[in-house]
């Protein structure tokens, strides 16, 4: 029996270690649902108002109904649509009167890029929306007025308007010819059942090729 002590120890510990880590991934399942469908409910509530000082941590997702006026100040981010090819989001500065805001407008095709989107008064309602800035993208280019991803505080600065983006769902009163992009929860990650899954299917291996190794030490003669 003393031969099988080490099979048996090395079979049980892994088969724990590795079920203890498919639980663990389902655990991180069932709180990425939550989070994902906390967010779906924030970003379907009912738009109020732009609050005064727009937070990060408070605000994110947060829907609003905002009017005011596009003078035609953009920034062009490189994207694509699938069926549609390239093109850009178009982030433009609606100018409230009291305040300058970022809007993303959502898609248009490259051919539209420079096409003028004037509106002396329209209304938008949509969500905040602060999103992780690209540490791997590169600069903008000036020259041709191209960003290759999203960052709210170098399009601030550079369009002279708040710091965050209201991303609308739906323009009232102009039709400046873009599709919109609204936030949704769609794209959040949550691979965390094949995580799991993988681990338990890695349990059975490991509990198989155990009792293979036990049984080799069964049959060897003493």
């Amino acid at each position: 029996m003393k031969r099988l002590w080490f099979p048996l120890l090395l079979g049980l510990t892994g088969v724990a270690l590795l079920c203890s880590l498919g639980v663990w991934q389902l655990h991180r399942l069932a709180w990425k649902e939550a989070l994902v469908a906390d967010i779906a409910a924030r970003i379907a509530a009912a738009p109020g108002p732009l609050p005064a000082t727009p937070d990060p941590e408070r605000d994110q997702y947060r829907p609003v109904t905002v009017a005011g006026a596009f003078e035609g100040q953009e920034a062009h981010v490189l994207t694509s649509l699938p069926g549609r090819g390239p093109g850009f989001r178009v982030i433009s500065v609606l100018e409230t009167g009291e305040r300058r805001l970022l809007v993303d407008l959502g898609f248009v095709p490259e051919a539209q890029k420079e096409t003028p989107r004037l509106a002396r008064q329209a209304v938008v309602t949509g969500n905040l929306f602060w999103p992780p800035v690209s540490t791997s993208a590169p600069p903008p280019d000036a020259e041709r007025g191209i960003w290759f991803a999203d960052d709210p505080q170098a399009m601030a600065a550079a369009l002279g308007a708040e710091p965050v983006i209201l991303v609308a769902r739906e323009i009232a009163g102009a039709d400046l010819g873009t599709t919109p992009l609204p936030v949704s929860p769609t794209g959040i990650r949550n691979d965390h059942l094949g995580y799991a899954v993988t681990w338990f299917g890695l349990a059975v291996v490991w509990a198989a090729m155990s009792a293979w190794l036990v049984w080799r030490s069964l049959r060897r003669p003493a």
